[in-house]
């Protein structure tokens, strides 16, 4: 049987169960390659379901930086029963195939075109790990350090990237790093390794990062000067405010004091959020909200009362698919007209088009000025893909 052979050239994907912790894992594996000096562009594949369903995570690495999809899964790292059918049949021939065989593979998922890599993950956590939501959480873990050793991934690298997670939590450090070692040595006792695909070091990054557009939006309302953010949760926007939050309570809060200089408020709906940030930018403040499609539609009042009362306010529109339960992870960019011309005619609204997560920044932290240079509402158009994935991105200045 032939075996796929690439250098810096491959798409792994990781079948996985909504709510088991697997996102870090997964985004420990990516972010392992781009420290390599690699290009890599990871991918969230989540249908909108509840914890215990089926969701997908997939890296596509390319030294030339080919970065979009492709068809054709050259590894494939399944630890999900219930996506098994498709998991297999999605690996092109000369493929592998990586999956938890504590339990037997059944015959009617054995191709003879594909390779087969059965590591007995949920065996070894329960071996080695007393907890169950550290069995739970290990046994990604373990298939990380499974893939260092089959991959040719530097195992520094690694190890530093667990160091750097977990700095202010130093007692996970030595068993997540226990985990990643239990995988590595499996498959050198068992397994011949590196695959014919895997990773070389290569200086192709330069000083970019690895970053999400929600992240880079939510820093970027920060240095435009945002003191108060509103907003409502809604998928895949929530995560700009969350950022916001994160880097507000470190710059702006006093350090001598240890009073906050910023406020944020979940309001009981979207249309009370543009409410209050109307009210916050009144009364002097710069202040912003961040929603979806159907929030634009529910704030679609205040956005006209905001136009016509030459009122400054920056809204992050993170758009997708669909008014409701479905379509919410799906990404599109289908608010154009609706946020163009918010309101009840006569409207014009200013929209900024960011197409990377610096532009995400730049452009958010634009708005701020340019709302209060036009008095009128900024409305910052991104979307779930450039949203909710990580993106190799220019450094922010």
């Amino acid at each position: 049987m032939e075996h796929l052979r690439a250098v810096n050239d491959m798409v792994v994907r990781f079948a996985n169960v909504n709510g088991t912790g697997s996102a870090s894992a997964n985004n420990m594996f990516a972010k392992s390659i781009f420290r390599m000096g690699i290009p890599v562009a990871p991918k969230n594949i989540f249908p909108s379901n509840i914890q215990g369903r089926s969701t997908w995570h997939e890296v596509r690495v390319s030294e030339k930086g080919y970065l979009g999809r492709r068809d054709g899964i050259d590894l494939m790292v399944c630890v999900n029963p219930q996506s098994l059918a498709q998991d297999v049949a999605s690996v092109q021939p000369g493929g592998y195939f990586v999956y938890d065989n504590t339990k037997k593979l059944h015959p009617e998922f054995v191709r003879e075109d594909i390779h087969y890599i059965g590591i007995p993950m949920t065996e070894m956590c329960n071996h080695h790990f007393s907890e169950p939501r550290q069995r739970q959480l290990f046994k990604n873990v373990v298939y990380v350090g499974a893939l260092a050793a089959l991959l040719d991934i530097e195992w520094e690298v690694l190890t530093g990237i667990i160091r750097d997670q977990f700095k202010k939590a130093e007692k996970l450090i030595a068993p997540n790093i226990k985990a990643l070692e239990l995988g590595r040595q499996y498959i050198h006792d068992h397994f011949a390794y590196p695959l014919g695909i895997r990773v070389e070091r290569r200086d192709l990054v330069g000083d970019s990062v690895l970053i999400d557009g929600n992240t880079a939006a939510g820093l970027g309302a920060l240095y435009g000067g945002a003191t108060v953010a509103a907003w409502y949760p809604i998928t895949p926007s929530t995560s700009v405010v969350n950022a916001f939050e994160k880097y507000a309570h470190q710059l702006r809060t006093d350090p001598e004091t240890g009073r906050r200089k910023f406020a944020i408020i979940q309001a009981e709906d979207e249309l009370a959020a543009m409410g209050m940030v109307m009210g916050a930018t009144w009364n002097g403040a710069r202040a912003f909200t961040a929603t979806s499609g159907p929030g634009v539609s529910l704030m679609s009042e205040f956005l006209g009362l905001a136009y016509f009362a030459e009122i400054p306010v920056v809204l992050v529109n993170v758009q997708r698919g669909g008014p409701s339960t479905g379509m919410p992870t799906r990404t599109q960019q289908a608010d154009l007209l609706l946020a163009a011309y918010a309101s009840h005619g006569d409207t014009r609204q200013v929209l900024l088009f960011p197409s990377s997560p610096k532009e995400c920044f730049d452009h958010t932290a634009a708005a701020f000025d340019l709302a209060d240079r036009l008095q009128t509402p900024i409305i910052v158009m991104t979307d779930l893909d450039l949203g909710m994935n990580d993106h190799l991105s220019p450094p922010f200045h």
